[in-house]
């Protein structure tokens, strides 16, 4: 359950116990480590030799600055405890709460408008290393979620590689993406991606606080799942951004592009319907409760506007943003992704039919699939893959239709884009977990590449197999943060990706590279034409 902060005391004890039980965040003493920031000290706490600060603020309070761009954090004085996770951003119920496969957010998490917290893992303070630093921005869509989970926990990383890892809290849903800057006044003008100039915060922040922790604020990657990833994509079509990142790594998270003006103002007069706002009471949407915006939110669709402002072309169509051209990229995907999505929602599709198959296609991805009859695509998966089930069908279709194909065409465009390098992966490798009946699903890779399998027992297992995954992918990923290069020696020779050869890192396993992997679904599915969910 989240709650509110009117139970801010309350939910701080519970958070004190839970660190006392754990052993995560123990009371400071003299030897905790102490970092200076711009905004003051803070302290730590060191989790098997790694120092690790969390709720850093990083920007001010959002409540002072609702659907406007926020400024830094209040400066401090003495020391501040930064011993656990921040409040979360303010967000309805996320859907990707629907599956019990990931970690979920802990008991009493604060949900506030002051939710512009950081948390850093760095091997050392101080002593003159420039580490590659790994930020990862959490998905959820643009609607929900938060970087609170265990799962993406920095110290493996910083052990394993030798790096600096920071995760953070942005705003989100319409919070971060309300586009106010057409019906109210010029102080809504950044208003649709004031989310996205919340990770350009945190990334100025990385500058110019890293070196403290250990860190190279020239060797900066971002990194993110699903929302994550497409945040990642849209940051790379803003100038704002530039010089901020230097590598980029997105797992089943592409962006081609943002929404449309007319689109945004479509959503923006529906919530201001719901708020009972007319044309002249605009700007008092600036001191509607907290729960009562929430609620008015509830059901829409937010994504990063194409301003022409902050975010002026779309990031990936008709061609990759120049902007980001010389930053070398890892883009991957699962096999399997709507097990997670569709399969958790819906326990038939793991026992379908051939009867049934072509209407649970029709049911779940009509919109995706255009004028493709299902039969069609039934009998031609057959033909791809004899020995499919029904369902091994459904979920294969499904994934290439409706998640897949965004991936298909940024790789495209990414690898037509003079002077840029992209490498390509798929996880192949099917969880153990429940009999290997997930497959590859949406979020797999998150704990593969953390190396963090121990806190995911509902999703990897922590077996020797899921242990040995998360080695090879987070070898893979600090490789890519050191030198620009995602290639290590427990791979096969991974080369760029082209549109001639399609190469792709396939992970499982025994991980291999393969040509033009899937082709023959890709195939079938290209003469759809695909349009950006929620844009």
């Amino acid at each position: 359950m989240i709650h509110l902060p009117c139970v801010r005391c309350l939910v701080a004890a519970v958070f004190l116990l839970v660190s006392l039980s754990t052993g995560q965040a123990a009371t400071p003493d003299e030897s905790a480590p102490v970092a200076t920031t711009t905004a003051g000290k803070i302290r730590g706490y060191t989790d098997h030799g790694i120092a690790a600060f969390k709720g850093i603020p990083y920007g001010d309070d959002t409540a002072n600055h609702r659907f406007q761009p926020s400024g830094p954090p209040v400066p401090w004085e003495g020391v501040r405890d930064c011993l656990d996770f921040g409040p979360i951003a303010p967000q309805p119920q996320s859907p990707h709460q629907r599956t019990e496969l990931f970690p979920q957010p802990r008991e009493g998490t604060i949900v506030s408008e002051d939710c512009l917290h950081l948390n850093v893992w760095t091997p050392a303070l101080r002593d003159g290393r420039k580490r590659p630093v790994l930020f990862y921005i959490h998905g959820g869509g643009y609607t929900g979620w938060s970087s609170n989970i265990d799962a993406y926990d920095g110290v493996r990383l910083c052990q394993r590689g030798d790096v600096v890892v920071v995760t953070i809290n942005h705003r989100l849903n319409g919070f971060g993406y309300l586009y106010l800057a057409e019906l109210g006044s010029s102080e809504f003008a950044d208003s649709g991606n004031v989310g996205q100039l919340d990770l350009i915060l945190a990334l100025k922040w990385v500058r110019d606080n890293i070196a403290e922790f250990g860190g190279d604020p020239h060797r900066v990657t971002i990194f993110g799942q699903s929302g994550g990833g497409a945040k990642c994509a849209t940051l790379m079509a803003m100038p704002a951004a530039r010089g901020l990142f230097h590598r980029v790594w997105t797992m089943s998270g592409q962006q081609l592009t943002g929404r449309t003006r007319e689109h945004a103002n479509e959503t923006a007069r529906a919530v201001l319907e719901k708020l009972g706002l007319t044309a002249g009471r605009i700007g008092e949407i600036k001191t509607i409760p907290m729960g009562q915006l929430i609620a008015a939110m509830q059901g829409q669709t937010f994504a990063p506007v194409v301003d022409g402002r902050n975010l002026p072309r779309d990031p990936f169509s008709p061609d990759a943003s120049p902007l980001s051209a010389d930053i070398p990229m890892v883009m991957g995907n699962t096999h399997d992704e709507t097990t997670f999505f569709l399969g958790a929602g819906d326990a038939s599709t793991f026992d379908l039919t051939w009867e049934a198959l072509p209407a649970k296609l029709t049911q779940h991805i009509k919109q995706y699939i255009g004028d493709l009859a299902p039969e069609k695509i039934v009998a031609e998966y057959r033909g791809f893959y004899p020995n499919y089930s029904p369902s091994d069908i459904f979920f294969a279709a499904s994934t290439a239709a409706r998640s897949w194909k965004g991936f298909v065409i940024q790789s495209e465009t990414r690898a037509a884009q003079p002077g840029s390098t992209t490498y390509v992966y798929y996880l192949d490798w099917r969880t153990p977990v429940e009999g290997g009946r997930w497959r590859a699903p949406h979020t797999l890779d998150i704990p593969l590449v953390f190396d963090n399998t121990v806190y995911t027992p509902t999703l990897t297992g922590d077996g020797p197999e899921a242990r040995r995954l998360g080695e090879l992918m987070s070898e893979s990923l600090i490789a890519l943060a050191r030198t620009g290069n995602p290639n290590t020696k427990q791979l096969p020779d991974w080369p760029a990706f082209s549109r001639r050869k399609r190469p792709a890192m396939i992970f499982d396993l025994k991980p291999r590279v393969e040509q033009d992997a899937r082709g023959a679904e890709r195939k079938l599915f290209a003469p759809i034409v695909y349009i950006q969910p929620g844009t």
